[in-house]
């Protein structure tokens, strides 16, 4: 990541934790224990790398319910929501998800797109985001329970023939993607390349060390039984084997638009769509970014 990238993504993360006041006390709370009892540092700031933000009450219905059918699924020690239309397309089922601190709701727009050419949409909100029961969650547990969604409903006779997924499932959905996932085509939406640079960007907002991130790195990979790196474009995309679409404005403050040329360049056979003046979430919205993916998922 050049300078001027991670100066950028600096100032959109410093800018995302910063909206909630709770969290200068957070930031002076972190670092004085970090001083002075460096592990319980390691651990508070786990929790706080694992938290969504903004914090929301679960349970609670993320889209229209005259429109939908909701579907709670247990999953490890949260739940998966699934959001169903309540008439039912006979076209292919499409699967649509929200990124990191997102929820179902912002991939309405693209399921309506889909619904009216005939695919049948179901969107989802991932363990403790939305709807969906749970406080924490990470990047490995996006990508278990994208996983574990499309095995079930490929068993109820529903399978996806389509995985859409916005920026951090985007990076799950390429890994599970990368293991077999039993779809046919695959929509990354500003997609990030390295988990491993936000746990820079994310102790730089929070004034830690270096020997702190580092333990918070291992800490997360040791309980999670997988490196970060994993999730990496170099090491996901030479095992895709799906037609894929990336999508990435150039002007992305979140997930750099070289993220999504990685992604490209790493996936036989991909295709970058680039747009312009979007940023991170204007692509979910926008009439001729939803009418490609749509042909994309068509075809």
């Amino acid at each position: 990541m050049n300078t001027s990238s991670s100066s950028t993504a600096l100032r959109a993360t410093s800018s995302f934790y910063g909206e909630h006041p709770a969290m200068r006390l957070v930031r002076l709370a972190l670092g004085t224990t970090e001083r002075l009892w460096p592990a319980l540092a390691v651990r508070v700031a786990s929790r706080l790398f694992g938290t969504p933000l903004p914090l929301r009450k679960p349970g609670r219905q993320a889209v229209p319910p005259g429109h939908w059918r909701t579907e709670r699924w247990p999953f490890e020690d949260a739940e998966i929501t699934l959001y169903l239309p309540q008439a039912q397309p006979h076209g292919p089922t499409v699967l649509l998800l929200h990124g990191w601190g997102g929820h179902a709701r912002q991939m309405l727009p693209l399921a309506d797109a889909l619904a009216a050419r005939g695919l049948r949409p179901v969107l989802v909100d991932l363990p403790a985001h939305g709807g969906s029961r749970g406080r924490v969650s990470n990047l490995p547990q996006f990508a278990r329970a994208i996983e574990y969604a499309t095995a079930r409903l490929h068993a109820q006779d529903s399978a996806p023939h389509a995985v859409v997924a916005h920026s951090l499932a985007a990076n799950a959905a390429a890994h599970a993607a990368s293991r077999g996932l039993a779809t046919q085509r695959l929509v990354l939406l500003a997609p990030p390349a390295s988990p491993h640079e936000y746990t820079r960007l994310f102790a730089q907002v929070f004034g830690l060390s270096e020997r702190t991130r580092a333990a918070l790195q291992r800490r997360i990979e040791a309980r999670e039984g997988i490196l970060m790196r994993q999730f990496e474009p170099p090491a996901v995309g030479p095992r895709i084997a799906l037609p894929t679409l990336v999508v990435h404005d150039r002007g992305d403050r979140i997930n750099r638009f070289a993220d999504g040329e990685a992604y490209r360049d790493h996936i036989p056979g991909a295709t970058l769509l680039a747009t312009e003046g979007l940023g991170h979430r204007k692509i979910l919205q926008q009439v001729e970014v939803l009418q490609s993916v749509v042909d994309f998922v068509a075809s």
